[in-house]
């Protein structure tokens, strides 16, 4: 750490290199700080329930004061362990915890920025089976302070399923030529039977190809209103999941798997599809100040993936950037 918490009783009569000029150029820091701070955190899911995970946080401050030799670090980690792993993350503790980073550097600092990388686990339930599963969705709450105005945001991703329209209308076309080649010459007798067209369908020769489909991503970044008092995660997982009509599953039957099949089928999108559902299904959330979303289409026909980007485009806003989560 560049420098001490402060005097105690203990510590009056210690060094603290932090207090001594320093020999390198004279020159301000945008950020000075810690990453990769492991501690648990408390949160509420949808059903109101209080749970525990897992945070990995960063925590920063400016350098403003050119002739410091550096910032007084420990001050970062305990305002980190004593606020966030004692109370539920809400935008108002999130708020403390960066005023207090500023308030802690005896004026050499006026920004602050903290980010908690975590697992957010929630039961979802199956599409049709009476049962439930536990699905995991990486989740980033993130405040900052920058000339006194507080902000804060929340990243998630929400996996899915994609499928082709394209590879879709092409496997339609092959299974429409096997049923003309199959009862083409019965049909201008007029003798084609339904349960004869009703068994061939149920054959590999009746359903002759299937479109391609894929495990998908979408990356959202929220920029949330001032007046929202919690952090709303489980609310906007069900926004993103509802637009895109096709989320990946945890405990599934095979009433299940026939749903998410049929799902699948009257949902074809190219990722240009799924990045517009998810912008309107944003913009009717009056929480929102700002979004950006990237939508990852892990082709299984191809060795790349197919990626659209999109935002709510206000004045000012989330700039356009491709990157996953730009900062």
């Amino acid at each position: 750490m560049s420098a001490s918490e402060g005097c105690t009783d203990s510590s009056c009569d210690l060094p603290d290199i932090a207090n001594e000029p320093h020999s390198g150029p004279n020159a301000p820091l945008n950020w000075v700080g810690m990453s990769e701070i492991e501690l648990p955190v408390h949160m509420i899911n949808g059903k109101g329930a209080q749970i525990q995970t897992v945070a990995r946080v960063q925590a920063y401050v400016n350098l403003i004061d050119s002739n410091s030799k550096g910032i007084h670090m420990s001050r970062l980690y305990l305002a980190v362990d004593r606020i966030l792993s004692d109370h539920v993350l809400t935008p108002a503790l999130l708020h403390e915890v960066v005023k207090n980073f500023a308030d802690s550097q005896d004026g050499i600092s006026d920004s602050a920025y903290l980010e908690c990388r975590l697992e957010f686990f929630e039961r979802r339930s199956s599409l049709i089976s009476n049962n439930t599963g536990w699905k995991s969705y990486k989740v980033r709450p993130i405040t900052s302070l920058r000339k006194g105005v507080l902000t804060t945001e929340l990243t998630i991703e929400v996996p899915y399923s994609s499928t082709c329209p394209c590879s879709a209308a092409l496997s339609r076309d092959l299974i429409q030529q096997g049923f003309e080649s199959k009862f083409g010459a019965a049909s201008k007798g007029g003798k084609v039977d339904l349960k004869d067209v009703h068994e061939w369908l149920g054959t590999t020769e009746g359903i002759s190809a299937t479109p391609h489909s894929q495990r998908s991503l979408a990356q959202v970044r929220v920029k949330l209103s001032d007046h929202v008092k919690d952090l709303p995660i489980s609310r906007l997982i069900d926004e993103i999941e509802e637009a895109l009509s096709t989320p990946v599953q945890a405990a599934v039957k095979r009433e299940d798997e026939q749903e998410f099949a049929r799902l699948n089928a009257t949902n074809l999108m190219f990722c240009e599809d799924a990045a517009r559902r998810v912008q309107a299904k944003l913009t009717q959330d009056k929480t929102l100040d700002d979004f950006w979303i990237r939508v990852n289409h892990m082709e299984s026909l191809h060795p790349h993936d197919a990626v659209a980007i999109v935002t709510k485009g206000v004045e000012g806003g989330y700039r356009d950037d491709p990157r996953e989560f730009p900062h």
